[in-house]
């Protein structure tokens, strides 16, 4: 039998999403209309395809969940949002409401919406860039300083895939959480200058702005508005390349354990030892996240059993696609604690209850 299902007015949704209480808000329209309007703290779970996202963007089945969905309704008087509630209470959630009226009573109650992808994450990104004079340069300028033949190293920090796609000629495929990780052996020189860069803003700066708290020697700028400025501009994108990092070596990881310290003690990144992370995973009224942000092919050759794969950059770019819950527990997994503890920083920054274990101590490498 489901759980009975309320509606929530857009004042009790305002105070339950500032309770400190767990909660997730998930919208139930598609990706297009989500990203022209919504909530800013919303997930979005397609209707058809609740069954396939819900379980991992809200493992407990006690969580508090707020439906929402555009306040349309439908002949029979119903919505995505009542829809979508009704099927994730056959799942066997205990805890689900729908937002009344939808975000058009939102809006009608003077809160605000916003447009775009991963707005959190990217609004976040600016509030970095202002707040610690993330340098930056221009496509006009990164060109200039190509045809100079300066003494420069370009990192794209997108995943390998968007990398491959199109990026700017001479660019490496350093991804996000891989950076700091990967530093040493791509840079051996301190007088060359660094540029981070992405296809827009967002994880160019982060992406800089990480190599700068980790006490990197060399200059460190990102490339401002990254591919979208360089294309625009007219200059060369290459299409299919495949450069990336060498393996990591001793003196490598030693740099990037460094570098790592030097975030944690900035940022006051904890680890959490075996016996309290058995006590979380056993804990049923604490919503648990465990995410390996190491690269997928490190996770398919052996993970913690329960365990995730998020790549460390792209769980900062697209954290509402991953951690749904607000208020709840996040466990970032690696083998060495350098990639674990630069997104943990980040996400810890954006208020997260974050800590980080490696992989022996999570349990090991079981599936």
């Amino acid at each position: 039998m489901s759980n009975p299902i309320s509606s929530m007015s857009a004042a009790q949704l305002k105070s339950a999403l500032h309770d400190d209480q767990e909660i997730a808000l998930l919208d139930a329209r598609e990706e297009v209309p989500f990203d022209a309007r919504h909530l800013l703290l919303a997930s979005c779970v397609p209707l058809g395809r609740l069954e396939t996202l819900v379980a991992t963007l809200v493992p407990r089945l006690e969580t508090r969940v707020v439906w929402c969905d555009d306040g349309e309704r439908d002949a029979a008087g119903r919505g995505l949002a009542a829809r979508a509630a009704s099927r994730m209470a056959a799942l066997g959630y205990t805890d689900v409401h729908v937002l009344d009226g939808g975000i058009a009573a939102w809006e009608a109650a003077g809160y605000r919406i916003y447009s775009g992808v991963h707005v959190p994450s990217k609004a976040f990104a600016e509030v970095v860039e202002h707040e610690a004079g993330t340098p930056h340069i221009s496509a006009a300028e990164l060109k200039a300083l190509i045809d100079s033949k300066a003494d420069i190293a370009i990192y794209d920090t997108r995943s390998y895939e968007e990398y491959h796609g199109n990026s700017i000629p001479g660019a490496v495929s350093v991804p996000g959480a891989e950076l700091v990780y990967r530093f040493k052996d791509l840079t051996p020189s301190a007088d060359t200058l660094v540029v981070v860069n992405c296809g827009g803003r967002t994880r160019s700066i982060i992406g800089a702005q990480a190599l700068i708290n980790a006490g990197v020697p060399n200059r460190v700028v990102s490339l401002k508005n990254g591919t979208q400025d360089w294309h625009l501009a007219g200059y060369e994108v290459v299409k299919g390349a495949t450069r990336r990092p060498p393996a990591v070596s001793e003196a490598g990881l030693e740099a990037a354990r460094a570098g790592a310290a030097r975030v944690a003690g900035l940022c006051d990144i904890k680890r959490v030892d075996r016996a309290t992370l058995e006590a979380w995973r056993r804990d049923g009224a604490r919503t648990l996240y465990q995410i390996d942000v190491r690269t997928e092919e490190e996770y398919r050759d052996g993970h913690v059993s329960g365990a995730k794969h998020v790549a460390g950059g792209q769980l900062v770019q697209e954290t509402d696609r991953h951690i749904a819950v607000w208020g709840a527990r996040v466990v970032l997994l690696d083998n060495d604690g350098v990639r674990a503890t630069l997104t943990a920083s980040w996400l810890k920054q954006r208020g997260w209850e974050v800590v980080i274990a490696d992989n022996e101590t999570a349990g090991g490498a079981t599936e």
